[in-house]
């Protein structure tokens, strides 16, 4: 990776790509320290004890925990993206339209963005409900506003909005200018944020002062964990079952086509981190609504106990709905009759199988073993690392989740692909040249 980085700076274009990349996350990154005026990070102090708020505040870098300009981050975003793109499987005209090519598109980006505001909306409409009491007559806003309480939940509404659709845009000036896929770029720098604080927090604990014993241990502790769940991130994300595919020879007139040989390649963890964030996000949607409206009654109490996330219900609910979505997306992504009629129709065959039916029985049968795996991976990478880091250090135990680890290590591997296969188009354009 470091030599690819040493390669792309040396092609002038590349160069400008990577510039303008980070630019726009400079820019990012000083939105999450823009706070907000009369309102601080007492007002989301809560969002530690919901998961689904914990990872949002982790992957915008803090600043959902700390109420700044860009509180609500790009989670909006992903969360309408992921509803769009379960309709468009259900609604038969967002399917027609995400197979229009670039001009449908351009439509469901639309569709998106729209989305990603009335969520935005909803989301800072219930953390500021959640919180009714910080924005009493005594709140700065309130008494700006002449003491209207129900203009300071609009102004404050407006404001964090703003941020979203402006993380949204720095996202796609990335996509368009820079180097990979912005909105990942953005959740990646995120998440390095929020760990290179916690970091520097447990080396200053560490060697500060007189120094810690104790905490040095851990911080190595920690370290050699880390690595270990990364390397077999690494390892898994990469990880691919690859199915041989032998082309027919035809002859046309007085030349042969085909005959060649191939591969499809299906990945082990094809379906990524989205069964991850489908299970955390269905778990935490009853524990959000019991914060706004019935923080102390019984029910919420019950909750607490008996699905709390340290609670043993809370982590197999949690694997049961992991595996769930994990075979549930596979479907979304991988359809077995479509790629056995596409290679059907090119004159292909799986060599022992014949084209057709038997074909698509076949690709079934794979596609269901690695998904089995891909879920067991993604159910091992959602309870252990958090139980070890836990007996490590309770305190530092959410520097990296799950969730974060997964999504890190994928964006990585996917910038680091961009920039090779940059590298190879211009290299290729010398050549011709």
């Amino acid at each position: 990776m470091f030599e690819t980085i040493k390669n792309a700076f040396k092609i002038k274009e590349i160069r400008a790509k990577i510039l303008w990349t980070l630019l726009f996350l400079l820019l990012y990154r000083i939105g999450c320290n823009i706070p907000v005026p009369g309102v601080g990070s007492t007002l989301f102090t809560d969002i530690g004890n919901v998961s689904y708020l914990n990872i949002m505040s982790m992957m915008s870098g803090g600043s959902l925990a700390n109420g700044t300009w860009f509180a609500m981050g790009i989670g909006p975003y992903i969360n309408a993206s992921i509803i769009i793109q379960l309709l468009t499987v259900a609604i038969p005209a967002l399917e027609r339209l995400s197979k229009m090519g670039e001009e449908g598109q351009k439509k469901i980006s639309a569709y998106t963005r729209v989305g990603a505001l009335l969520l935005a909306i909803v989301q800072s409409l219930g953390i500021l409900l959640s919180n009714r009491s910080l924005l009493s007559q005594g709140n700065y806003i309130v008494t700006l506003l002449g003491g209207q309480v129900w203009l300071a939940y609009i102004l404050l509404i407006v404001i964090y909005c703003s941020g979203t659709l402006a993380t949204i845009f720095l996202g796609e000036r990335i996509t368009e200018k820079g180097v990979s896929n912005g909105i990942s770029l953005l959740i990646f720098v995120g998440i390095l944020a929020t760990a290179g604080t916690a970091f520097l927090n447990m080396i200053n604990t560490a060697f500060g002062g007189e120094g810690n014993l104790t905490a040095f241990w851990k911080l190595i502790a920690y370290i050699v964990a880390i690595i270990i769940v990364f390397g077999c991130i690494v390892f898994v994300e990469l990880a691919e079952r690859k199915i041989p595919v032998q082309y027919a020879k035809q002859i046309k007139g007085r030349k042969q086509y085909g005959g060649q040989s191939t591969v499809i390649p299906i990945k082990v963890n094809a379906n990524g981190v989205m069964p991850l964030i489908f299970a955390f996000s269905l778990l935490s949607f009853p524990e959000l609504i019991i914060t706004m409206f019935w923080p102390t009654s019984a029910f919420a109490t019950w909750w607490a106990t008996w699905m709390g996330t340290n609670s043993w219900l809370y982590m197999i609910v949690l694997v049961v709905l992991i595996f769930a979505f994990a075979f549930f997306y596979s479907q979304i992504q991988f359809n077995p009759e479509d790629v056995s009629k596409t290679i059907q129709q090119n004159g292909g065959f799986i060599p022992g199988y014949r084209p057709g039916k038997p074909t698509a029985i076949y690709l079934k049968q794979i596609q269901t073993r690695i998904t089995l795996f891909g879920a067991l991976f993604l159910a091992f990478i959602a309870l252990v690392p958090a139980v070890v880091f836990r007996f490590i250090d309770p305190t530092t135990s959410s520097i990296f989740s799950a969730t974060g680890m997964l999504i890190a290590v994928s964006v990585a591997l996917e910038f680091n692909t961009a920039l090779e296969s940059q590298i190879m188009m211009k290299a290729y354009k010398g050549f011709l040249k």
